[in-house]
């Protein structure tokens, strides 16, 4: 694998200490990976996992779930303001990351585009698992990013030890002037069980470390700026204006659990008022009102068969609804309604040491996008359904993993022709115990995806992403061969983690900015890029060509100090992603090289830690796209825990986030010139657990 030279050195630099590594026995504790059963911790696993939980998760929580996740190892965030959060792996988003909540798809808006907010809060979440390799298989194709998967136990699966239990939560940030509180409840008798939490986020605008708009920047490749004169772009200074949120939402679930089994129901509701970020021109502001409600059922049978241990089948309902307002008027208008289940079985071992699940999935909507002049999306419905086998065996020091997924999609559109593809995915992997200190793994995974209805049929002005968008009727299934290695040394003086891949890509989707024509919004015509116009939009195609994206994650971990005085780590680390077209270009949108160093502290119940990030300078943007600068991050975290008071658990938390007041642009982000990252701010928290 070839990157940049910059990134190798990096790279080893991580990762020397381990090479002069002396054999040494340690004993560590593991982390379950509930969602993949075949799983039992991180550290088996030949492909690179990520898990947040307990207090790490609370300490990480931000205002989305990218935001969340945004300094772990491979992950960034493609914000679009304050209220929209996605999360990007490995450069990859959309369709290709997919966001699930307890194991099901999340059914929102948020792969259809880049402004569409996730229907799910990170602050109820109780674990948060981001998984790639065999597993995704399990729950989709086409996910060659990987798969989000956001626990909130709202239909329990276990008992719990007291009829009322539950936390409490409340948070300021002073980024947005945000205040959020979150409540959970819940408990049982006998053999049942309830779940019930609420939260309640009220943001306002972000303040930035400097001027809203990169006025240079936008105009390198926008000539929708033509009509208006250099230095005259309406900008703030110190905040991004219309970037105020306010969301709501909560869930109540029940289950009866025995010996046999278990079963449960649940509902949800999310909503969420968002703005956004404007673009200078001094047009009525932009804002999202979203909605959803799904339904969850659960059920489970323990060795209901000789040949099985459990029988899962899960059932959901989602009706979900985004308006985007132009001032008070509706401009855009998304709606999804769609059912989907999946059944499985987890199998007894056919052979010694093997575990494995096989099972079917299923997933049936209706959608449709509707603009002011129609519809921009037509009424499609659109059913997919899945085959899925997945299976794991142990011999010696090696481990092996392998699955296999079929799917039938089919879109069958309104006044336009039906489309079908036949998804076939399948991965191969292996992990070998080279002895107590060192472990390599190696995967290999062939998936494909096929296109989404936005991508096939999108024919209209997108107000949130002032652009006219126009897809492919022809696209054909994006196919993807991924090839991921690691390495991981663990010794009682160093831990060291290296992951390298590969990923060739035919027919990639993307959509390309139009360099000859723009969008006229007062007449509805398409004008030549050189025209001066009050209300000129850019022109978005979806196209395809083959790509290739290939990068390292890379993490070394120094103990410094275990003795009375506290515990003192050492992390240096790095992610590099880069992505080109085979005949020649950049892909756009490509998170750059990121690396650093954190020095934590532990004593009891105290910890903190520092973190200071480099980004480096992204200047392979994409044909009409623009780069964006290097930048440092300085953040600074602690917290508290006293535990047992008045009966309960109490954790202080407080975090000092961009210390150094720097104008972030994010590589990944639609809106890097409109809307760079908040600026220097503090948050502070509670939680209260009983």
């Amino acid at each position: 694998m070839l990157i940049t030279k910059r990134a190798m050195s990096f790279c080893l630099l991580v990762l020397s200490p381990s090479l002069y590594a002396q054999e040494e026995t340690i004993q560590k504790l593991d982390d379950m990976v509930v969602s993949a059963p075949f799983i039992e911790s991180v550290e088996d696993s030949s492909h690179p996992i990520t898990l947040l939980k307990g207090d790490e998760l609370r300490n990480k929580v931000g205002s989305t779930l990218g935001e969340t996740l945004q300094n772990e190892l491979g992950v960034t965030n493609q914000s679009f303001g304050s209220g929209v959060g996605i999360p990007v792996i490995r450069g990859q988003s959309g369709s290709r990351v997919k966001v699930l909540q307890n194991s099901l798809g999340n059914n929102d808006a948020s792969s259809l585009s880049a402004d569409h907010a996730t229907g799910v809060d990170p602050i109820i979440a109780e674990r948060i698992e981001v998984l790639r390799g065999p597993s995704t298989l399990l729950y989709g194709s086409g996910a060659m990013g990987g798969i989000v998967n956001v626990i909130d136990n709202r239909i329990p699966e276990t008992l719990f030890d007291k009829v009322i239990g539950g936390a409490g939560e409340q948070r300021y940030d002073s980024a947005t002037d945000e205040t959020s509180s979150a409540l959970k409840l819940e408990g049982g008798k006998d053999h049942f069980a309830y779940h019930v939490d609420g939260f309640y986020r009220d943001a306002g605008n972000t303040s930035i470390g400097g001027m809203a708009i990169d006025e240079a920047r936008a105009r390198q490749h926008d000539p929708s700026f033509h009509a208006v004169p250099a230095g005259e772009l309406q900008n703030t200074d110190g905040f991004i204006d219309n970037t105020q949120t306010r969301t709501r939402g909560g869930s109540a679930g029940f289950s009866m659990i025995g010996d046999s089994g278990l079963a449960g129901a649940a509902i949800n509701q999310l909503e969420k008022n968002y703005g956004i970020p404007p673009d200078g021109h001094g047009e009525t502001p932009v804002h999202v009102e979203m909605k959803q409600t799904k339904y969850d059922f659960k059920s489970q049978l323990n060795n209901p068969f000789a040949f099985v241990e459990k029988a899962k089948l899960k059932f959901g309902y989602t009706d979900y609804a985004h308006t985007e307002f132009d001032g008070n008027i509706a401009g855009t208008t998304f709606l999804n309604q769609t059912y989907e289940s999946r059944f499985e079985l987890a199998h007894t071992p056919l052979i010694k040491n093997n575990k494995g699940i096989l099972g079917f999935q299923s997933s049936n909507g209706e959608f449709v996008g509707l603009g002011e002049e129609g519809k921009i999306v037509p009424k499609s419905n659109i059913d997919t359904y899945g085959l899925f086998n997945v299976e794991s065996l142990k011999a010696g020091a090696m481990t092996y993993e392998m699955g296999g997924r079929i799917e039938s999609t089919q879109i069958t559109p309104d006044g336009r022709a039906d489309v079908s593809y036949i998804p076939l995915s399948g991965s191969l992997s292996a992990s070998w115990d080279v002895n107590s200190q060192n472990k390599l793994g190696l995967a290999f995974t062939h998936s494909q995806r096929a296109p989404q209805i936005q991508e096939l049929f999108s024919d209209g002005f997108h107000h949130a992403t002032r652009s006219y968008e126009i897809g492919n009727a022809n696209l054909k299934k994006e196919l993807s061969n991924n090839l991921d290695l690691s390495y991981q040394f663990d010794a009682s003086w160093v831990k060291a983690d290296l992951s390298l891949f590969h990923n060739w890509v035919s027919d990639y989707i993307y959509q390309q900015r139009d360099a000859a024509q723009l969008f006229n919004a007062e007449d509805g015509e398409f004008i030549a890029n050189d025209s001066d116009c009050a209300e000129c939009f850019p022109l978005l195609h979806s196209q395809q060509k083959a790509a290739i994206f290939k990068g390292f994650e890379a993490k070394t971990v120094f103990p410094l100090m275990d003795n009375k005085f506290g515990l003192v780590d050492l992390t240096l680390f790095g992610d590099y992603t880069r992505g080109t077209f085979d005949n020649g270009g950049d892909v756009p949108r490509m998170p750059p090289l990121r690396y650093g160093v954190q020095v934590s502290y532990d004593k009891n119940e105290w910890s903190s830690n520092v973190r200071l990030t480099r980004g480096e300078a992204q200047t392979n943007a994409g044909e009409n796209e623009t780069t964006t600068p290097a930048y440092l991050l300085l953040n600074l975290g602690t917290q508290y825990k006293i535990a047992h008071f008045a009966q309960s658990d109490i954790l202080l938390f407080a975090k000092g986030k961009n210390l150094l007041d720097e104008n972030i642009r994010s590589s990944v982000s639609y809106l890097r010139n409109f809307a760079p990252d908040a600026g220097r701010s503090a948050e502070v928290g509670i939680r209260v657990s009983y």
